[in-house]
């Protein structure tokens, strides 16, 4: 056999075993393939994708760079590299490697696919659409790639054609967790056909708690449409259940978190600090998923002053980059420590020139991370003319809407009742210690208020972040911006009630929760 037939057999067993999960062998092949050709571009490239496969990012950006130095025109790895900064907050890099992918101008339906998907990462939905609207076109009826276009088509308010999309899926995978769950999240149920469906699919997924999550919170969601409370309780506990068997919730090491944070994040350590970053471009809209923060962000982003930028990672990437921080956990006591000694200026400089790209071109942006309250001294320190506003709502349906929600890979404690209650009242405590420490800097909105006295709510708000009053604020819902978030839906229509005492509905179910917040000194009615 010559060298060249042996490369072309090692690279295609190479792959063939990536495909199926074989890390051994995929890394076996790699490396015989580079000992016997060090520049050859197929191994690098699958060196970086068993590299992204098995969670070793140094390894997969190490790839792709020497991919790219090889061959210049491998849009496939400037694409992978271009997600691969925007993960770490990178924007710019990302951003210079999405132009160099443009440049090439690929066809291939994976590259278009990927391309989509790191500028919705961006915020740009509308770009993103258009790419994978051709990698739709490139590969038709691929169910991954349709997936993201229909998803994309949620976040723009266009259900009926993403309605469409799950449905062709459906039909092309029947056993399509995310599909059926996606589609039970895009549309409201009104009767209950797709939840005999679902229950017969989740009834094969035994021992399978990925699907079996999809499936149940699904059931759960169409059965509360139909106000069926009990049966609607019961799957979104099988849910939860579920969602808790597949993730590593360390309660005692968040925990420790907040202990730190409450001990060393003082008054007299922000007194002693030298100057932040002095923009007042920045408005943080903070508190706990699912308590009304993009409805409040999109009352503020009526305005014509304020752009959306979506929910950025990027404050919390500037401590991890600044500190030299790479442990895998997002949040811990020890990232906190090493961002205490942190020059403000540069944390502030450093998120504003990572957001530039999503900030838009208006004098003001939104940041709607939610885990921002995590950080509000180091935000005051860094960006000290920035706004803070604080979504209050009511303890029992904030818990019980998080619990009810399958999130993607953040609020790990959200599937127990009684974790979801003392996280909770952890971060209560929190933010009262936050508000007792730096009066006056943190604006509270309540969301029961808000949502039943709209227009005066809306206006204290413009007028706290110093904007004059525009009447397309209370005009929110008519907004043709995209939203990402599991808030897509509700937010193209009026400000409502509905939610509101919501957690009444499932009193018996939720006595768990409910007595865990009240051992906890926060009553819950």
């Amino acid at each position: 056999m010559s060298s060249a037939t042996n490369l072309q057999a090692l690279l295609r067993e190479g792959f063939a075993a990536l495909e199926r999960g074989d890390v051994e062998t995929t890394g076996r092949c790699a490396q015989q393939a580079l000992q016997q050709q060090q520049d050859l571009v197929p191994a690098h490239f699958l060196v970086g994708l068993l590299g992204l496969h098995t969670h070793e990012r140094r390894t997969a950006f190490n790839a792709f760079q020497s991919v790219v130095k090889l061959d210049p025109n491998h849009a496939a790895a400037w694409a992978q590299l271009a997600r691969l900064y925007m993960s770490e907050g990178q924007v710019n890099r990302a951003d210079a490697a999405l132009r160099e992918t443009r440049r090439i101008q690929p066809t291939d339906p994976t590259v278009l696919d990927l391309i989509g998907t790191t500028l919705s990462q961006m915020g740009e939905h509308g770009a993103a659409q258009a790419f994978f609207g051709r990698a739709n076109t490139a590969r038709p009826q691929h169910p991954p790639f349709m997936l993201n276009l229909a998803n994309n088509l949620v976040y723009h308010g266009d259900n009926e054609r993403a309605d469409a999309i799950f449905r062709d899926i459906i039909q092309l995978q029947p056993d399509s967790p995310q599909a059926h769950w996606a589609l039970a999240s895009a549309r409201k149920a009104t009767d209950d056909s797709h939840i005999l469906t679902l229950r017969t699919l989740l009834g094969r997924h035994r021992h399978n708690p990925r699907a079996r999550a999809f499936y149940a919170y699904a059931i759960g969601k169409e059965l509360e449409d139909l106000k069926r409370w009990d049966e609607a309780f019961a799957a979104f506990s099988e849910g939860a259940a579920a969602r808790r068997e597949t993730v590593d919730y360390d309660e005692a090491g968040e925990k420790a978190l907040f202990d730190f944070l409450q001990t060393h994040y003082t008054p007299e350590w922000l007194a002693g600090l030298p100057p932040g970053e002095p923009d007042n471009a920045p408005i943080f809209v903070l508190g706990q998923p699912r308590t009304g923060t993009t409805l409040v962000e999109r009352i503020i982003t009526s305005h014509s002053q304020v752009h959306s930028a979506g929910e950025l990672q990027q404050f919390s990437l500037a401590l991890r980059r600044l500190s030299g921080y790479a442990k895998p956990q997002r949040f811990s006591a020890e990232l906190f420590a090493a961002a205490q000694t942190l020059a403000p200026a540069q944390v502030g400089r450093l998120y504003l020139q990572s957001s530039a790209r999503m900030r838009g071109n208006t004098p003001r942006f939104v940041d709607k991370l939610p885990q921002n309250y995590l950080m509000i001294p180091l935000i005051l320190a860094a960006l000290p003319n920035a706004k803070i506003i604080h979504l209050v709502r009511n303890p029992m349906d904030a818990c019980f809407a998080s619990f009810k929600q399958l999130f993607a890979d953040a609020y790990l404690h959200s599937y127990e009742q009684g974790e979801m209650a003392r996280h909770h009242a952890r971060y209560r405590r929190l933010m009262d210690c936050w508000r007792e420490r730096f009066p006056g800097r943190i604006f509270d909105i309540h969301y029961e208020d808000t949502a039943r006295h709209l227009e005066p709510n809306a206006r204290a708000l413009i007028a706290h972040l110093g904007l004059p009053w525009e009447d397309a604020c209370l005009d929110f819902h008519l907004q043709d911006s995209a939203v990402s978030t599991a808030s897509a839906t509700q937010v193209r229509e009026p400000a409502h009630t509905r939610s509101i005492g919501r957690w009444r509905h499932y009193e018996r179910q939720l006595a768990p929760m409910r007595e865990a917040l009240e051992a906890q000194g926060i009553k819950a009615t």
